[in-house]
């Protein structure tokens, strides 16, 4: 089975985080608490998000990571390529990566699945997934089930 990277899945958190309140500033410190991380690894993704352009860190006593951005200008795609690059199904979707290129009969169907995933990582954007994500809620011990969000188009919940 194919996975996303933690550093992908975490970094997208982040980001949708981030842009429930895109004018905050957010330490390392926060984020980790959050997000259930290390300060470190936070740290991590934040540099490889900064070097993409995707967030700008700021010195200071109210210092921390901003977005660089509008959360409606940053897609999953923007995310996950600046922390892991580009989200393949197979090697094959790169010239040179397979020497059966020619003559593969599965070549179609990984290039379609390849497609198919950066469409939807292309048009999804941290905005709406911070718009459909439940907010955290104070006693998150409790034992009351939280709201359920509405659906994004084309998602689907993933079975624990």
């Amino acid at each position: 089975m194919m996975n996303i990277s933690t550093r992908g899945r975490y970094a997208t958190r982040i980001m949708v985080l981030m842009a429930r309140e895109p004018e905050q500033a957010r330490t390392k410190f926060e984020i980790a608490e959050a997000e259930g991380i290390t300060p470190a690894y936070v740290q991590q993704l934040m540099m490889a998000l900064r070097l993409a352009g995707l967030v700008h860190s700021l010195r200071g006593r109210s210092g921390g990571f901003v977005l660089a951005r509008t959360p409606d200008t940053i897609t999953v795609a923007h995310v996950l390529n600046a922390v892991e690059g580009e989200v393949m199904p197979a090697p094959c979707r790169v010239g040179g990566l397979c020497d059966r290129l020619e003559s593969c009969p599965t070549h179609p169907l990984w290039q379609q699945a390849s497609e198919l995933l950066q469409g939807l990582f292309s048009s999804t954007t941290i905005a709406a997934l911070g718009a459909a994500a439940p907010l955290p809620t104070a006693g998150a011990d409790s034992q009351e089930p939280a709201e359920q969000p509405e659906r994004l188009e084309g998602c689907q919940k993933a079975a624990n």
